[in-house]
């Protein structure tokens, strides 16, 4: 069966492809590719950075709902995260890439560090429902992002064109009706950050590749 490679995605392996090609990652892909119908989940964030958290999830939910692939969406300026400034883009996306490069199934887009910020999901998912018209396209967010769903740009739109999927460290009593990924990881990149600005080991926190990455390049080390 032919599968597809749409534009900006790599695996972190390879030059970024520029235009629709075949998809080399993922050979355990699986899920309702048998049927003909791919199974594709988004995952947008700040990555800043990437830690080991992010990948365990994403992980788990490609098993548990048998997703084809993963593709993971740093963004310049998240619109619900402008408190701070992030760590330049093209460092964020080699910590991505590092991150994912040995992982089957996941995968780097860089569509929104291209887009003028801040990001917007309708966007992304406009260009994903356009680029693959016969897949099945999940959103993931987390537990904390469910109350201001509502607020989000043309939030009926989406509904129409993805399916939420929702990250919890808890038992939910109400997610909105959608399907809910429970999986305790005590990792986020707020706690990443503190521990090397005040000079403390992240070591299984992050990927190896990716720590060498915040050393070389003296990230986070101001609080």
């Amino acid at each position: 069966m032919r599968e597809l490679w749409v534009d900006g995605i790599d695996s972190g392996r390879g030059p970024k492809k520029n235009a629709l090609t075949p998809h080399k990652n993922g050979n355990d892909a699986r899920g309702s590719m048998v049927f003909g119908v791919m199974k594709i989940g988004l995952y947008g964030g700040t990555f800043d950075p990437i830690h080991h958290g992010h990948v365990i999830l994403a992980r788990e939910v490609r098993e548990q709902l048998e997703l084809d692939r993963v593709i993971f969406l740093p963004n310049i300026v998240s619109p619900h995260k402008l408190d701070r400034i992030p760590t330049a883009p093209e460092i964020r996306l080699e910590m991505v890439r590092a991150a994912v490069a040995d992982e089957p199934g996941l995968e780097v887009d860089d569509l929104e560090l291209r887009r003028e910020p801040p990001s917007f999901t309708i966007d992304t998912v406009r260009h994903y429902h356009s680029a693959f018209p016969k897949a099945e396209l999940f959103y993931f967010i987390g537990a904390d992002n469910l109350a201001a769903l509502r607020t989000w740009k043309e939030i009926d739109s989406l509904k129409a064109m993805v399916r939420f999927v929702v990250f919890s460290r808890e038992v939910l009593d109400d997610a909105s009706g959608f399907p809910v990924i429970t999986r305790r990881v005590d990792i986020s990149s707020t706690e990443v950050r503190t521990r090397v600005a005040s000079g403390r080991s992240i070591r299984y926190l992050v990927p190896e590749r990716v720590r060498e990455i915040i050393a070389r390049e003296k990230l986070y080390r101001n609080p």
